[in-house]
């Protein structure tokens, strides 16, 4: 009975010792990880707008990974996107895996670390690379992105009304001061036409006021603002696509 009683005492402490067991490089939540670098490559995808790196970095964000974890940290990022330039983001993945079974619950872990690759008109790709030692890496923050005010249409309504032809020009670029901000006008047979917008964002709006002294919002299908169309011009109203 004694012998039976301290084999049972050992077999009781293998089972405690059991309850959480961290497996360092685990297959298991190697493989996860590759997911979720894959997966954040498909969500940075193609690249159709500037941002330059840091704001592309913020983009970076966690998905669940069912009983675990997965943290997703951004180290480092040079460059932007505009031209033919090329901007890259370092990213740490972290992933953790509770694996139960019959003798505990297995704490299965992997670190990895990846550089992402984006350039303008282009899909993202990624390639491992060694985990530089940060002991605190920068947290990003993305840059405003240029709009339009929200006031836009009352600003060119207040400017149609009363310019003529030769002032149509000067007062929409004072009513839109920002070098961000395309002004683009035009008089039409007795027709003024404005156009605002930034060209970048595919952000635009046509305005006309007619002879009768009328004025109204042009409306347009928005890939004409894409690259290779019209853009954000005047021809929007003058010369639309067919």
């Amino acid at each position: 009975m004694r012998a039976r009683a301290v084999v049972a005492v050992v077999v009781v402490g293998v089972l405690a010792g059991c309850a959480k067991v961290p497996v360092a490089g685990d297959p298991v939540a190697e493989d996860v990880m590759a997911r979720q670098a894959e997966r954040l490559n498909t969500q940075l995808g193609y690249r159709n707008r500037p941002r330059d790196a840091e704001s592309i970095a913020a983009e970076v964000r966690t998905d669940p990974v069912g009983d675990g974890s997965v943290r997703v940290t951004p180290l480092a990022w040079a460059g932007r996107l505009f031209s033919d330039e090329r901007a890259t983001v370092d990213v740490r993945f972290d992933v953790t895996v509770l694996d139960a079974d019959p003798w505990g619950t297995a704490e299965r872990s992997a670190t990895r670390c990846y550089r992402y690759e984006l350039e303008l008109y282009r899909y993202t790709t990624y390639s491992e690379i060694d985990c530089p030692a940060i002991a605190t890496p920068p947290v990003p923050s993305a840059a405003p992105v240029p709009r339009l005010p929200g006031d836009a249409e009352e600003r060119l309504t207040a400017v149609l009304r009363g310019a003529t032809p030769d002032t149509l020009a000067g007062a929409v670029r004072a009513a839109f001061p920002d070098e961000v901000f395309k002004v683009d006008t035009v008089t039409a047979q007795g027709t003024l036409v404005a156009a605002v917008g930034v060209p970048a964002e595919r952000d635009c709006i046509v305005m006309i006021r007619t002879p009768d002294g009328a004025t109204k919002r042009v409306g347009f299908d928005p890939v004409w603002l894409e690259p290779g169309e019209l853009g954000c011009s005047v021809q929007l109203y003058t010369s639309p696509p067919r």
